[in-house]
């Protein structure tokens, strides 16, 4: 095939546009950040005391929510927020959609493949949530009985740790936060499994729930900030901004803040 001088001008185009994009996808995120002068921050918004959207209003609050104007500020940058979820976590620390996921993000070995964390910041155990007019479920140790049912979110820290702790219960794994709820409301689940935060918004914003809290930590994990993966000046500048907001008392002001002082994590 005889190659004409426009076709030729045509596959540099072509070469010239994939060479940019595989440019700009490799650029360092602390020069992409510098370069469009804001930072994108992945938020969860239905996680209570972490990154909740208040449904009447839609005001953002809580603890990751003043954290990441803190960070943005810190940068110099403005904030934008992306709305993501667990189950879309591992997509979005790949697609370059997000800088950092700030939404209370459990360390799991399962998640290192995609993202790299942070020092820890938050640290929780699992939590039960059952409805009031339960009889049967009156304490924590109450959960792993014959025909009791448990719940659990799937992608949770909480699945594969119910999965191998109950030996008597049967455990229900649902597709997100609110079939949780749904179950134990309708009698379909006994108790569903979840952490401080959300057991504390459980009781805060509803009559109809009671919250089961073990005599001791149980599972108890660490939440983190998540980064895209091979980005280790961004990890370490994160890890910077995050050892400072330690050190001058702002983490510890904003859990007490949004009640979370008893799972803040202060040492470096």
């Amino acid at each position: 095939m005889k190659i004409t001088f426009p076709t030729l001008m045509a596959y540099n185009a072509i070469f010239l546009l994939c060479t940019t994009t595989v440019s700009a996808s490799t650029q360092p995120i602390s020069e992409q950040i510098s370069e469009r002068n804001s930072i994108n921050v992945c938020i969860w918004p239905d996680y209570y005391a972490i990154s909740y959207r208040a449904p009447r209003t839609g005001k953002l609050s809580g603890i990751d929510i003043d954290m990441s104007k803190a960070l943005a500020k810190w940068l110099d940058v403005d904030l934008n927020y992306v709305e993501s979820s667990f189950a879309k976590l591992q997509q979005n620390m790949s697609n370059g959609k997000c800088d950092i996921a700030m939404h209370g993000v459990a360390i799991r070995d399962s998640r290192k493949a995609f993202m790299d964390f942070s020092a820890p910041y938050l640290r929780s155990g699992i939590y039960g949530v059952s409805a009031q007019s339960n009889s049967q479920l009156q304490q924590w140790g109450d959960i792993d009985q014959p025909g009791v049912i448990a719940v659990v979110q799937k992608e949770t820290f909480m699945e594969p740790v119910m999965r191998s702790k109950l030996k008597n219960a049967q455990l229900l794994v649902v597709d997100n936060f609110k079939a949780r709820e749904q179950a134990v409301r309708s009698g379909n689940a006994d108790v569903f499994m979840t952490d401080y935060p959300y057991g504390k918004r459980m009781i805060s914003l509803t009559k109809w729930a009671k919250l089961l809290t073990p005599n001791t930590p149980f599972a108890s994990t660490e939440y983190a900030y998540a980064v895209p993966r091979n980005n280790p000046a961004w990890l370490a500048k994160i890890n910077l901004f995050l050892s400072e907001s330690k050190a001058n008392g702002t983490l510890k002001a904003l859990a007490e803040k949004h009640q979370l002082l008893p799972i803040v994590v202060l040492e470096n």
